[in-house]
């Protein structure tokens, strides 16, 4: 495939007539309080029918500006397009420049033939309406469909993002679904109206891989039926390999690469492309080591490519004494009622798990959306109230403590949370978030004192002292969740729990945050219960990994034994559905259509418990 031209004279669009997007040296600009900020600067390239062109690069670098830019959303967030011209062509009629289309243009093309999936699934749905009125109201106000025709095909929607027990969830609230069920609920929206240009900013991030595979088969399957084409946003350099045609690298708002998806990934041009590859997490690349390693990341200052760090193997971990033990922790949520009051369905969220965390120790829990992960952290956070079982920090009983130790546990516990918007105030500045677990648990009372503090926690994240007073909105994804890692180091704790805390990270940010992350433990002595799904990511981070299906766990070992002996079919399916960073592989494109086991369950329908047996020393699998 030939690299498109992006050669535009003046202000007119360069000829180019079967691109059924034409973006022609587009800059954005947002009004600060430090005067105009140029987010995108003279960015031209094209997008044809069917074709798959992914914008990639590190958080602030534009990316998601851009996406913005073409609905002309920039328009509601202080931002505008100063130059260029955005050139689309509908199914019917002459080409229309988007750049200057009125409102009226706007609203008839957006959701229609130009459908976008926004990175953060929680800030982009209505948390007073149920999950089924959205979805609803998208298909009738754009297909012309009945209520009752509308609901059928929200059902079907559902169905087809891999989502179970759909007429119920369809009366479901956003605050009710997991962050990868939400993340799928807007798919189902964005897919409703067929889109001629699907845009998809980080659509896959916050889901597990096998659900992942199945969301990249189905626009696959959309390209393939009704010629769609896809501009795909991520920092997934796997999900890139996979689904790319063409790739834009852009770097501080400037398109810095573009080529073929093949080009990029064998012989990439742009020192920054190259340090963006670099720091891709392969999958494979720990196998034979015993513990984690911690690898130099590769940076560009000035141009010039260096690596950073040093190189240590992780051996961080003491394995005397657990720091926390969890003995058949059980969490379950009551959600149907019959017309007397009395309870009908429980979600068995988590069923009966043991484990041990030790002191420097890593462990992994991995499993799909909804397998109960993220239930277990919050239950161990107190955020989430067990239905049964014991769980010992430092050999005391969590639940039997009394006020001023559950308070004390809550500063020695601390919570990354999976998505940063939804836990930053957005009134508050930055510098309030990450001092106030300081303030609360009055371990610094001089301002000046906890002003260093802040400033300090800013750099070691990766971000500058002179962020303190932004506000949530004025950072990218990526930039927040470096927030929410600075507020979680704020008061020194034992044990973090981290729910998919670098899963909204481009590669080259997500590299250093998991080496400060290491340097932490090391030197700290840190215990980690790191929730994720990105398989490449526990690889190269945990000690132990714990495999989650349904509540449950099925397999649990050291993250050798896992990666290199899987013994769990589910384990196998897991480590099978990753993405790889090498375009050109043979994929599975089979869509499975089989029906997903749901953990909701009539009351007195006991989950089947599974029994764990030895098959290797500290290495155990579900019968």
């Amino acid at each position: 495939m030939n690299t498109p031209s992006t050669a535009a004279v003046g202000n007119h669009v360069g000829k180019n007539t079967d691109a059924l997007l034409s973006v022609r040296n587009v800059s954005v600009e947002f009004n600060t309080d430090r005067g105009p900020f140029r987010a995108v600067d003279d960015l031209s390239f094209d997008v044809r029918p069917g074709q798959t062109v992914a914008i990639v690069g590190e958080s602030g670098s534009g990316k998601s500006v851009t996406s913005m830019a073409v609905m002309r959303l920039t328009d509601y967030t202080n931002g505008r397009i100063v130059n260029g011209q955005i050139v689309f062509q509908p199914a019917e009629g002459k080409a229309i420049d988007l750049a200057t289309a009125s409102d009226e243009t706007m609203r008839a093309i957006r959701g229609n033939d130009i459908a976008m999936i926004f990175q953060e699934p929680m800030t982009s749905l209505n948390p007073v309406f149920t999950v089924g009125d959205q979805i609803v109201e998208a298909i009738m106000l754009h297909q012309q469909l009945s209520a009752g025709e509308a609901r059928k095909a929200a059902r079907a929607l559902l169905e087809k993002v891999r989502l179970s027990d759909t007429e119920r969830l369809l009366d479901r609230y956003p605050h009710q679904l997991s962050g990868g069920m939400r993340q799928r609920v807007m798919i189902a929206m964005a897919l409703s109206c067929k889109p001629r240009l699907l845009i998809a900013d980080e659509p896959t991030t916050a889901l597990d891989v096998t659900i992942q595979k199945q969301i990249l088969n189905i626009i696959r399957e959309l390209q393939r039926d009704l010629g769609t084409a896809v501009i795909f946003i991520t920092h997934d350099m796997g999900v890139v390999a996979e689904m790319a045609d063409e790739v834009v690298v852009m770097w501080q708002g400037k398109k810095v690469e573009q080529g073929p998806v093949g080009q990029i990934f064998s012989a990439p041009k742009h020192p920054y492309t190259r340090a963006l590859l670099a720091a891709v997490p392969r999958l494979g690349s720990m196998t034979g080591k015993d513990f984690p390693v911690r690898t130099p990341h590769t940076v560009l200052e000035n141009g010039v490519l260096r690596e950073v760090g040093d190189m240590h193997v992780q051996d961080t971990a003491n394995y005397q004494e657990p720091l926390l033990s969890v003995e058949k922790l059980t969490t379950r949520f009551d959600i149907g009622h019959s017309f007397f009051g009395r309870v009908t369905h429980r979600v068995h969220a988590v069923e009966q798990v043991s484990f041990d965390l030790f002191p420097g120790e890593t462990l992994a829990l991995v499993g799909e959306s909804g397998s109960g992960k993220t239930t277990i952290g919050k239950t161990l956070q107190q955020l989430v109230e067990p239905t049964g079982g014991v769980v010992r920090y430092q050999g005391k009983d969590l639940f039997s403590m009394d006020g001023a130790g559950r308070q004390l546990l809550r500063r020695e516990i601390q919570y990354i949370f999976q998505d940063p918007y939804a836990s930053l105030d957005p009134r508050k500045t930055v510098a309030f978030s990450i001092a106030e677990p300081i303030v609360t648990h009055g371990l610094m009372s001089d301002q000046k004192e906890i002003d260093r503090r802040v400033a300090e926690l800013l750099v070691l994240v990766g971000l500058k002292p002179e962020h303190a007073n932004r506000f949530p909105h004025e950072f990218s994804g990526g930039q927040r969740q470096r927030v929410c890692i600075a507020r979680a180091l704020s008061c020194d704790p034992k044990l973090i729990i981290a729910d998919e805390s670098v899963s909204a990270l481009d590669v080259s940010i997500q590299a250093q945050i998991l080496n400060l992350l290491m340097d932490l433990q090391k030197s700290r002595g840190l215990a980690y219960l790191f929730v994720t799904h990105d398989m490449a990511v526990v690889e190269k981070i945990s000690h132990r990994v714990a495999v989650m299906y349904l509540g449950q766990i099925v397999e649990l070992g050291s993250r050798r034994d896992v990666f290199e002996n899987p013994q769990h079919p589910y384990t196998r399916k897991l480590l099978s559905a990753v993405p790889v960073a090498e375009p050109g592989r043979p994929i599975d494109t089979e869509i499975n259509v089989s029906e997903i086991p749901s953990p909701i369950r009539k009351v007195g329908d006991e989950p089947t418990l599974a029994r764990l047996v030895e098959v290797a020393p500290g290495h155990l699998v579900a019968a």
